[in-house]
């Protein structure tokens, strides 16, 4: 197949010779004649290189390159300018550009640079494709994402699944940290093992000292047979310890010993009971601080902290939000016997607005509650009502879907847009290029808008 070349330039004559020269080098070639049709060719369909004139009279070449950067930063774009603006073209390359070339048009640097600007788009084309085969081969067990964030922290589960090492994760409530802990278990090499799960915060210090270590029969009121405990049933396997930041000083001082020694006593016992475990924990505290604030004992944290995730909020890795969003309303439309097609517009909008303070998991339930609710094939807004009155981030989930209180009524849809509108406008000064980005629009579309409200 041809590679795609876009030319932009307002100055048609300009446009016709480079179209013949870029057909004869073997490229297919789109023309616009101007940043704003240059963005709206760009969401329509994939370009290899765009080529473009930095001065243009309605929206100019350094406007459209922040725009169709900000869309897609992988396509490679190639400024052209006169002597004039080399100053401006150099503020280009600061914004992006691959490369500048000046007018006129020296036609074997020209041929020079796009075959340059296409190598290199090539060796990372190659180098992302070598990372998806890895990916295909990893098991992500429901791990859905494919922002910067998420591939650089999947990388790692890829690197260090293979050893013996405790790991600690950790994260807002909500992230999925429970999700990567099992990752790093099925593509070790304990896959075969068992993956055994407990959380910390949830029951007792007593009861959590019988559920780790087991207990023998008699050892106290209500242990009315022998039991065995999670590490012996994560033998050769895995054990996860949800919120162990929960833990009382006396089990930390336990589980520190049995990290050390790889072995355990069960309560009521005296005998000494060899374990081959691997174990990965998680809170969503920040477990220096506590350690320093003498909640946490110091050994046993750097005794976890062996290897240290992070999992991001959803709001900082709002790119992966529609993957995420697909993915839940399939499976509860399947669960619910629903023949969903996905989600308006304005509704997807909504979720990618939305800041998410319960994270993928208020997400979940979000859909859930939208697929239970809808009587149309696509979710809207009005089907989701926590992002419909989009509740501020210090809200819990309970007061934001209104359980608490009766929620006022909520301004129809085009007065929040209205008014989104003008405080992003007033934000940037009236630069409608920067509005329409931090809008997530494009230009025409804004114009469109603008029109629409009387504000123009």
């Amino acid at each position: 197949m041809k590679n795609t070349v876009l030319i932009c330039d307002d100055d048609r004559a300009h446009r016709t010779m480079l179209r013949a020269l870029l057909s004869g080098w073997g490229y297919d070639i789109t023309e616009a004649s101007d940043g704003s049709e240059a963005i709206d060719q760009v969401h329509q369909r994939a370009f290899d290189l765009i080529l473009m004139d930095i001065r243009m009279v309605n929206v100019s070449g350094l406007e459209a390159l922040s725009e169709i950067k900000a869309y897609n930063p992988a396509i490679p774009i190639i400024i052209m300018t006169a002597f004039a603006s080399v100053e401006t073209a150099v503020d280009a390359l600061k914004s992006g550009a691959y490369d500048y070339l000046t007018k006129p048009l020296d036609f074997d640097e020209l041929k020079m640079t796009i075959q340059r600007a296409m190598d290199h788009s090539q060796l990372k084309r190659e180098n992302r494709l070598l990372k998806e085969s890895l990916s295909n081969r990893f098991d992500r067990r429901d791990i859905i994402g494919r922002s910067a964030v998420m591939t650089t922290l999947l990388d790692t589960v890829v690197h260090i699944a293979g050893s013996d090492a405790t790991v600690l994760i950790t994260g807002e409530s909500g992230t999925g940290k429970e999700v990567i802990a099992a990752a790093i278990h099925f593509n070790s090499l304990r896959k075969e093992g068992p993956f055994i799960r407990i959380n910390c915060a949830a029951i007792t210090e007593t009861l959590l000292e019988s559920e780790l270590f087991g207990h023998e029969k008699g050892s106290f009121t209500g242990a009315d047979r022998k039991r065995e405990g999670k590490f012996r049933l994560a033998d050769r396997g895995t054990l996860f310890l949800d919120e162990v930041s929960e833990m009382s000083p006396g089990m930390q001082v336990k589980l520190l010993r049995v990290l050390q020694e790889r072995e355990i006593t069960p309560v009521g016992g005296d005998r000494v009971i060899k374990v081959d475990v691997r174990v990965v924990t998680a809170t969503n505290k920040d477990l220096l601080r506590e350690t320093r604030e003498g909640h946490f004992r110091e050994d046993l944290y750097y005794r976890l902290n062996v290897v240290a995730l992070t999992v991001p909020p959803l709001r900082d890795r709002r790119e992966d939000i529609p993957l995420l969003a697909h993915h839940f309303l399939t499976q509860f439309a399947e669960k619910n016997r629903k023949a969903l097609k996905g989600f308006t517009p304005r509704a997807m909008d909504q979720l990618l607005k939305y800041d998410w303070p319960g994270n993928v998991r208020e997400l979940m339930n979000a859909v859930e509650r939208g697929v239970v609710l809808t009587r149309t094939d696509y979710l809207d807004v009005e089907d989701m009502p926590l992002i419909h009155g989009m509740a501020p981030p210090s809200l819990t989930s309970s007061e934001a879907w209104g359980t608490e209180a009766p929620a006022p009524a909520a301004p129809s849809l085009e007065e929040v847009e209205k008014e989104t509108i003008l405080k992003t406008l007033d934000v940037v000064k009236g630069n409608k290029s920067e509005a329409a980005r931090r809008l997530g629009i494009t230009r025409r579309t804004l114009h469109q808008k603008l029109r629409k409200y009387g504000m123009m």
